[in-house]
């Protein structure tokens, strides 16, 4: 009930009750939150807490497939009506269109900039956020055509006057397949992008395309941009021109602990262990199997939790990949510093955490950090840099809600 950014969806099924593709089975009257839908015909056999890819337990329907697959009619928008803006924020909203990336944020929210910040640039993110990850590329070549919809989408209901979609260079086919659909849209351009970690983070992004700098704590409205995932952007197609809610999603599933590499289109709620045994299961000896990519997904303890709306990737590591040497004080060497595309500091700040100043952490700017990982990945001395700003992020951000109260 929780696969986005906001409060989480309620039930609004009960256990026993048989359920359609795309039915509605969850939703919230917060501004800030998304509906849930069934991805599969069946039962609803519980509603109950179940483990989630965070390692936390959250509020779960658990749906047992029929094998029938018999699906709820879905209606979009006419022509006409995909002109108001409203009606399209709430097709987006009815179909629980959520940011594909990752984050997970609301769709129909990200479509609700400020009156006072508007939005001249639209851009589609098609820097594949992590290594090891393809699902945008084949999202670019197979469904090219909604992903440009989509854009145009977007761009209307904002009020942008150009678009974007950033595809790095390691995806030549990709860059060729857009530019020919967009050859005819005088305002949109494909923007080929130097395939450099992490490109797909939403202000480096806005910093290569644009030319423009975010402030610091600051929005991309802030400098009038926004940005969707390319996954994000043919959802919104399907949503707004068919009707069609957000129930599957493509996804990676690569790493040398697979017996194949291949990307899938899966159901939400599909168990990990079910995607992993699709692609021929395991291959040697694995110490780690991260869902997400190798850079800031999470690794898992238990392979029943499901897909959700923000999974990327499924990662399988070998014994060998995974080995890490115990962390060290640091040299002073300043590799962190030198590589954080955000330029703050994360030798200073992951000091300050250790000694539990995290007051002087905030100082640092330690909440402007994308949790890339970059600085652990270069350091020498090994340390859990992203570890311990995560538990600085968690402080500050409690003892300002208790402020708030």
């Amino acid at each position: 009930m929780s696969q986005h950014i906001g409060a989480p969806a309620s039930p609004i099924v009960s256990v026993g009750e048989r359920v359609l593709v795309g039915q509605k089975v969850a939703d919230s009257e917060a501004f800030i939150s998304a509906p849930m839908h069934s991805s599969v015909s069946g039962e609803v056999k519980a509603i109950e807490p179940r483990l989630g890819g965070d390692g936390k337990k959250v509020l779960s329907i658990v749906i047992t497939p029929d094998d029938k697959e018999e699906t709820i009619s879905f209606k979009g928008l006419s022509d006409e009506e995909a002109k108001d803006p409203d009606r399209v924020r709430a097709a987006v909203r009815e179909a629980g269109v959520v940011g594909m990336g990752g984050a997970g944020f609301p769709t129909h929210v990200k479509l609700t900039p400020p009156k006072d910040k508007p939005i001249f640039d639209v851009i589609i993110n098609g820097g594949e956020c992590e290594p090891y990850l393809a699902a945008d590329h084949r999202n670019f070549l197979e469904r090219g055509d909604k992903i440009l919809d989509g854009l145009k989408i977007i761009m209307a209901t904002v009020g942008a006057k150009r678009g974007y979609i950033g595809i790095e260079t390691n995806k030549i086919d990709a860059i060729y397949h857009m530019d020919k659909l967009a050859s005819s849209e005088g305002n949109i351009k494909v923007m080929p992008l130097n395939a450099i970690y992490p490109q797909g983070a939403e202000k480096q992004l806005i910093e290569t395309i644009l030319g423009k700098e975010v402030p610091s704590g600051g929005l991309p409205s802030d400098v009038g941009a926004l940005v969707q995932n390319a996954g994000t952007a043919a959802a919104i197609s399907e949503a707004v021109r068919g009707g069609r809610p957000l129930i599957e999603r493509t996804i990676s599933v690569s790493g040398h602990g697979m017996a194949s590499f291949t990307n899938i289109r899966a159901k939400i709620g599909t168990p990990i262990s079910h995607i992993i045994e699709e692609c021929g299961g395991f291959k040697g000896k694995i110490g780690k199997v991260v869902v997400g990519g190798p850079m800031t997904g999470v690794a898992l303890f238990d392979l029943s939790v499901p897909v959700i709306k923000g999974t990327s990737g499924v990662i399988a590591f070998t014994v060998e990949d995974t080995s890490i040497p115990n962390p060290r004080p640091c040299i002073r060497c300043g590799r962190c510093v030198d590589i954080c595309p955000v330029r703050i500091m994360p030798n200073y700040i992951s000091q300050y955490i250790e000694v539990d100043q995290v007051d002087r952490a905030d100082d640092f700017d330690v909440m402007d950090c994308i949790e890339c990982g970059l600085c652990s990945y270069v350091c020498p001395a090994t340390r859990p840099f992203i570890q311990l700003i995560r538990h600085a992020k968690a402080k500050i951000i409690a003892e300002q809600k208790r402020e708030e109260k």
